[in-house]
């Protein structure tokens, strides 16, 4: 890019940020705003522009620091729950018995679990049940030397954190994102003084305007909910919270289950929800529960408030409340679960649900729609399989061949509505029902092989990004 080209294509914003980092380079966006009194938000602006110009580079680092949760507090405070055991065996043999009246609920196996683990102690089995001795003197753990360092603030091993992550509430993680910009060859040797002073090329091209377009991710969304509404159907919606009833016990998901662990749900902390349904439906479904799963059914666990982890919670309370006999209905919103991100997996997404009730509804016609749908959103070659899924019998995957990889992959789940499900809440006719994430039939549309590019806002690819018709 010559200097008359430049001189016409840099806004002062980005003359500023070259101007401070050719007299000093790598300079984090913080250090670039303080320097140059420009906003955030200016300074980001700046960068990006000088980035699609090949003038500038950004480094993306993470920095990573971990502080003590509640339990490793705790842990610091009166000791690990391995210590605390072998203090109690320190003076002689102790029974499981005598130890589970010191060490209480989960402190009981981590304690023996963990004093193994370090050789601190022997188990013997007596005629009267199991011993627990000390083996050997222990010193400090690594556990215990990692708790230690972090309390002072100090970075532990990344094995011994490990460790810890593996113990509930013990430490918790920060991830602290810096961006680090620099000039390009290019942008060093820019002449500002030159650019200043120079003369106006009259001939030289014009700044490229890019007009305002949808997001893609945007895109597939209007295009999903065009086309429910062509096949007949009307939107419902829901709040982004829930309550454990109608996010889980509805749906006959069991209150041990393991979708509802704190790795799988976001919970809202100290929340719990007032009213969760009529006196009746809490009745039913705590009779299903007990029947089915045999279990004592806890109201207050259903009572705690979470991040809904699926739209169907919107859907069931929606027929719950409703019961027709009749009706083709969908919802459509964004949903948490606590993922690892990954490139396929996100901790919030978009998700889409179809419903429709009738009288002679089967799951043959339940393929025809799901076929019909696909159809209409440019995905022709669909193939169904056999599945499970916690709440509906029989249950299908619908799998769709991708062009690109030249293979199948699942896409959206499909059943029909359990009776478990369907009788506590009084709705008497089948319930068909399909659904699945949004990003994935986005990802097939604009030939996406990484989830986390919706999301990243480089603007060069959402400038450019073509959908796959």
């Amino acid at each position: 890019m010559n200097d008359e080209l430049l001189s016409h294509v840099l806004h002062d914003i980005e003359k500023q940020i070259i101007k401070l980092l050719q007299s000093t380079p790598n300079l984090t966006e913080d250090q670039l705003s303080h320097e140059t009194k420009l906003s955030m938000d200016q300074i980001r602006r700046g960068v990006e522009w000088l980035r699609q110009k090949s003038l500038a580079d950004v480094t993306d680092t993470t920095n990573l620091s971990y502080s003590l949760g509640k339990n490793g507090s705790d842990a610091l405070k009166n000791g690990l729950p391995e210590r605390r055991l072998v203090n109690l065996v320190k003076d002689g043999p102790k029974t499981f018995d005598e130890i589970r009246s010191n060490l209480h609920g989960p402190d009981f196996n981590a304690a023996i679990a963990h004093a193994k683990k370090n050789d601190w102690i022997n188990i013997e089995k007596t005629d009267t049940g199991s011993k627990i001795s000390l083996k050997q003197e222990p010193t400090e753990s690594q556990d215990e030397h990692a708790i230690s360092l972090i309390d002072k603030a100090q970075k532990p091993r990344l094995d011994l954190v490990k460790s810890l992550m593996e113990r509930p509430d013990f430490i918790i993680k920060h991830e602290e994102k810096t961006k680090t910009v620099s000039l390009s060859e290019t942008g060093k040797h820019i002449d500002l003084e030159k650019l200043e002073s120079g003369a106006i090329d009259v001939e030289a091209d014009v700044p490229h305007v890019h007009a305002a377009r949808i997001h893609p991710l945007k895109d597939t969304i209007n295009e999903i909910r065009e086309t429910f509404v062509h096949l007949g159907f009307t939107e419902i919606n829901g709040n982004l919270s829930q309550s454990s009833f109608w996010n889980f016990d509805a749906l006959f998901t069991p209150q041990d289950h393991p979708a509802r662990e704190l790795q799988d749900t976001f919970y809202l902390k100290d929340l719990n929800a007032k009213q969760l349904a009529t006196p009746t439906q809490i009745k039913n479904v705590s009779n299903a529960h007990k029947k089915g799963w045999r279990y004592y059914w806890d109201i207050q666990e259903a009572r705690r408030m979470v991040l809904r982890t699926h739209t169907t919670c919107v859907t069931i309370k929606h027929l719950a409340d409703k019961k027709p006999d009749e009706a083709r209905i969908f919802s459509l919103g964004r949903v948490f679960r606590n993922e690892k991100l990954s490139f396929k997996h996100l901790a919030e997404f978009n998700q889409v649900e179809g419903v429709v009730v009738g009288k002679h509804m089967t799951l043959r016609d339940l393929m025809g729609i799901q076929k019909e749908f696909y159809r209409k959103i440019g995905l022709t070659k669909v193939k169904f399989w056999p599945t499970f899924f916690p709440y509906t019998e029989p249950s299908l995957q619908s799998m769709v061949y991708n062009e690109k990889l030249g293979k199948w992959i699942e896409l959206f789940g499909m059943g029909i509505f359990r009776p478990e499900v369907t009788k506590p809440l009084g709705i008497t006719k089948p319930v068909l029902a399909w659904g699945g994430g949004i990003e994935r039939i986005a990802m097939l549309k604009f030939g996406v092989d990484d989830v986390r590019e919706f999301y990243n806002n480089n603007l060069s690819w959402l400038r450019t990004a073509t959908k796959c018709q």
